[in-house]
């Protein structure tokens, strides 16, 4: 069968559980094969029919005539010093996507990429100036992780998964609720709802939809808290201000004693001073939540600058001061360009 034939037809990393018994149905085949074939797939790692010993020779024959198992395949990668491990996948029509996976103490996280480029535009990001290709599809989300974990270098558990990587997750919302249902199913991948985030630049509405249709952690990224920077910064901001936003991000629901996260990437001279730590703590008076700060990670021609040390202490005791938790996160990775906001799917190395 060649490439272009196999990518016409339906991969079944594309398909929810349900998806998948009614396709095993279609066949005339008990509902319960597709929880087998699953398990082989999401479980096992199988990228191809042959090795499915649970599954009849002559089913599995005719599966691989009427459904493929493709996954994104592995270009590069890097290691940092730090061990972080970036990714350079290709897709099945060409495109480059890129996949992070962060140490952890015993584990590790994996950091996924939602769509080729982005069309969100923040400025201090360098995925937005690649522009915006296209949404990847549920098999090409759950593929990055399962290609780094059964093709890459060997590595701990991964415990972890954040939709931080390329692209806004919920831009592209069906298909990535879809990768979600696969990592949280026990016929998928089996994580925990605790165990996943999504990141969003604040799309209001898909914040209010996800909340209804599936519980899993949420980070908005935040940055600003007036409109007048944030807009300039955040183009979206323009189209869900930061009122909205907010009331969106009260209604999202947060079991038990999880936070909500606000993730707040501090730039020199633009969002750090003293004044925008307390304008911060008034405009999150009323929201329960924690805080991400995010020292800025520059990479070439950025037109902006990471705070000196004394100006990020001062910050975050202002927010500790006004009992907020708010945790300076460490970013891994930026001397091969895999930091926050530093992916960018690019075949070669940037230039400096």
């Amino acid at each position: 069968m060649s490439k272009q034939a196999a990518i016409r037809l339906p991969n079944l990393l594309d398909f929810t559980l349900e998806e998948t018994e009614d396709f095993i149905s279609s066949l005339g085949k008990e509902k319960f094969r597709a929880r087998q074939l699953r398990k082989w797939i999401f479980q096992a790692g199988c990228a191809s029919f042959d090795g499915m010993t649970t599954l009849s020779r002559d089913f599995r024959a005719k599966l691989s005539e009427i459904a493929v198992i493709s996954r994104p395949q592995i270009v590069r990668m890097q290691e940092s010093e730090d061990g972080t491990r970036k990714a350079l996948l290709r897709l099945d029509d060409g495109l480059l996507i890129e996949s992070v996976l962060i140490p952890g103490k015993n584990n590790w996280t994996i950091c996924l990429s939602t769509q080729a480029g982005c069309a969100m535009d923040c400025q201090f990001c360098l995925t937005a100036r690649q522009g915006f290709k296209r949404n990847l599809k549920p098999s090409e989300i759950v593929g990055q992780l399962l290609a780094l974990k059964y093709e890459g270098p060997e590595c701990p558990e991964i415990k972890n998964i954040v939709m931080m990587g390329m692209g806004e997750p919920l831009a592209n919302y069906d298909h990535v609720l879809k990768a979600i249902l696969n990592f949280t199913c026990d016929f998928g991948m089996g994580f925990s709802n605790r165990k996943v985030t999504v990141s969003t630049c604040g799309l209001a509405p898909q914040i209010i939809k996800l909340g209804k249709d599936i519980c899993i952690n949420l980070a908005v990224s935040l940055n600003a808290a007036d409109n007048k920077t944030r807009s300039k910064l955040m183009p979206v901001n323009k189209k869900y201000p930061l009122p909205e936003l907010l009331d969106a991000c009260k209604k999202y629901p947060m079991p038990g004693r999880r936070l909500l996260t606000f993730e707040y990437i501090l730039i020199d001279g633009v969002n750090c001073s003293p004044s925008d730590a307390r304008k911060l703590a008034a405009l999150l008076k009323d929201q329960r939540c924690k805080l991400n700060l995010i020292i800025f990670n520059e990479f070439p021609n950025a037109g902006f600058k990471s705070p000196s040390r004394k100006t990020v202490e001062t910050f975050q005791k202002i927010l500790l001061d006004n009992h907020y938790t708010a945790i300076l996160r460490a970013s891994k990775g930026s001397d091969i360009l895999a930091a926050c906001g530093q992916l960018s799917g690019a075949a070669n190395p940037l230039p400096s």
